[in-house]
């Protein structure tokens, strides 16, 4: 039984890992602007 895995399968992998992170960090931060927005339009009031 071979533990290795051949290199289009680790490079698809790393791929999809990179995509998925930055993805998931434009999301985080316009997470974060529209909260950062919330509290300065409640302190503005």
């Amino acid at each position: 039984m071979d533990s290795y895995i051949f290199f289009d399968n680790a490079l698809r992998i790393f791929v999809n890992a990179f995509l998925a992170s930055a993805i998931l960090l434009m999301a985080a931060s316009g997470i974060g602007l529209a909260v950062i927005e919330s509290i300065e339009k409640a302190s503005d009031r």
